[in-house]
């Protein structure tokens, strides 16, 4: 039997709500910080598709007032679940913008899991969201995922990810952070983001580079999700580079 739910969420955001729309309601701008491919077609009434692991998902546009609101959703399934999300711009003083976020609809039998996967995975897209308009405004990213399912309980995970980096001891934002990898530049940077037990970032001058636990009882699959905001970035070298990484992370 389907279960109702409803998400809100708020953040404050280091640009301005014509940046803020750019972000969220454009395809190369929501890729630039989201996971997958999505395209808007932009007007009331629009299909949006968003792409992910060979899979399709269509939506249609329910509200489309440029620099204020953005709303979309998905048809109800046959089983009645459904998802719809709006948001809303608020513009504020000195160039900043409060965004609000409302996520809502029916979810399947298994909808508690679903649920906090959906609440920890807002808390590290808007994150994301954050650092790209701060950081990123008007550039778009180059995407590169990974993963590797059944990679263990999430401190077991954290400490190889952030031991891989040079972090020892606890992880704090402002970090610094360095990886090598085979076939890539060197990556100097710090700790932007933590979420733990669920995610763990890392920004660069030029990438954010993002990893999420999804949970024992999701199948312990860490998530890589990064954004390479390079001008000569070779999106399957780095894919390859990444996967190869995550494969031979040891975790024991």
């Amino acid at each position: 039997m389907g279960h109702e739910f409803e998400l809100r969420k708020e953040i404050e955001l280091a640009a301005t709500p014509e940046q803020v729309w750019a972000a969220i309601a454009t395809g190369p701008g929501i890729d630039s910080w989201f996971m997958g491919h999505t395209e808007v077609d932009p007007r009331e009434g629009g299909r949006n598709t968003f792409a992910m692991g060979g899979e399709t998902e269509e939506s249609t546009v329910t509200a489309w007032e440029p620099g204020k609101r953005f709303g979309y959703g998905t048809e109800p399934g046959p089983d009645g679940t459904f998802m719809a999300i709006e948001y809303l711009i608020e513009g504020r003083d000195q160039g900043s913008t409060v965004l609000h976020l409302v996520q809502s609809g029916v979810l399947g039998d298994n909808w508690e899991s679903e649920y906090e996967a959906m609440r920890a995975g807002w808390g590290m897209y808007l994150g994301n969201l954050a650092a790209y308009v701060r950081h990123f405004p008007g550039r778009h990213s180059a995407q590169v995922a990974a993963f590797r399912p059944g990679a263990g309980e999430p401190d077991q995970v954290w400490a190889a990810v952030a031991g891989a980096f040079g972090i020892s001891g606890q992880i704090v934002e402002g970090a610094p952070a360095r990886l090598t990898l085979a076939g890539l530049p060197p990556i100097e940077g710090v700790v932007d983001l933590t979420g733990l037990p669920s995610y763990f970032g890392v920004r660069t001058d030029d990438a954010l580079y993002r990893f999420l636990h999804s949970g024992t009882d999701r199948g312990s699959v860490l998530v890589l999700g990064h954004h390479l905001f390079g001008a000569d970035v070779d999106q399957a070298q780095a894919e390859r580079a990444w996967q190869d990484w995550v494969t031979q992370l040891p975790l024991d």
